[in-house]
């Protein structure tokens, strides 16, 4: 097992991002940076609280959240985990679904799982593991893809009519990073997880990808507007239901 500590993210708050904040997270995609954004703003902020990131990747979002909380970090991919951010201690351990099992009943606050089901072949023992880590008063965030959202910029953006009508099909699709996305419904998560309930689904991703300007999504202004348009529709089902990425809030019954 290994443990590490990460760089320190500012913890944004509300729905504005300045040149100051932005620095902290410079150095990650566009698009990247966006979706944390959005998804630290919908889950508001969090202290004192025992945390499990999932599938933390290169640190970034237990990061943020280490510098106010106790963050136990899991993550596969050595690679990963040797790029991870450093400045704050938490706990780092490279491992996947069998980590989980070391931990007792009710063991966190908040367990984190973003992109990651999408990508497992062991999603529903994974749930029912979180079932038994969650507190009875505690929070599960799930970020996962969305096919309709999918489709859209498979028609709208590449012009791949094949691709979209096989997704259409009922049928998988692959990212270019991370391999083939096996696409689940959000009343999956109830059906994996034992006393799991969807509490909340917001929409992520609902403009950005649409904007095929490549130089304007770097620009800091156009972030802010885009951030704030994205947290204005994120509630609204009409934009939900388009939008490339769902974030369920899930509570234990």
């Amino acid at each position: 097992m290994l443990f590490c500590s990460i760089a320190k993210i500012a913890v944004y708050k509300g729905v504005k991002m300045d040149n100051n904040i932005y620095s902290d997270i410079a150095n990650l995609e566009p698009w990247d940076a966006m979706m944390k954004m959005m998804a630290w703003n919908q889950l508001g902020e969090i202290k004192n609280k025992r945390i499990l990131d999932f599938g933390s990747g290169t640190g970034v979002t237990a990061s943020h959240y280490a510098a106010q909380n106790q963050v136990v970090a899991i993550e596969p991919s050595e690679e990963s985990v040797s790029k991870r951010w450093l400045k704050n201690d938490y706990r780092q351990i490279c491992g996947s679904k069998e980590i989980l099992e070391i931990f007792e009943d009710e063991s966190f606050d908040v367990i984190i799982c973003h992109n990651v089901l999408e990508y497992a072949d062991d999603r529903e023992a994974i749930m029912k593991e979180f079932s038994r880590l969650l507190k009875k008063d505690g929070m599960i965030s799930v970020v996962k893809h969305n096919r309709p959202g999918r489709i859209m910029q498979m028609i709208v953006l590449l012009n791949d009519f094949d691709r979209a009508n096989s997704l259409l099909d009922g049928n998988d699709c692959t990212s270019s990073r991370y391999g083939d996305i096996h696409y689940y419904d959000d009343s999956d998560i109830e059906k994996w997880g034992k006393n799991l309930k969807v509490e909340k689904i917001m929409g992520m991703r609902t403009f950005w990808d649409l904007q095929q300007n490549q130089d304007i999504q770097r620009d800091i202004n156009w972030q802010n507007h885009m951030l704030k348009m994205e947290m204005r529709v994120q509630d609204i089902e009409e934009y939900k239901y388009i939008a490339f990425f769902h974030h369920l809030i899930i509570k234990k019954n």
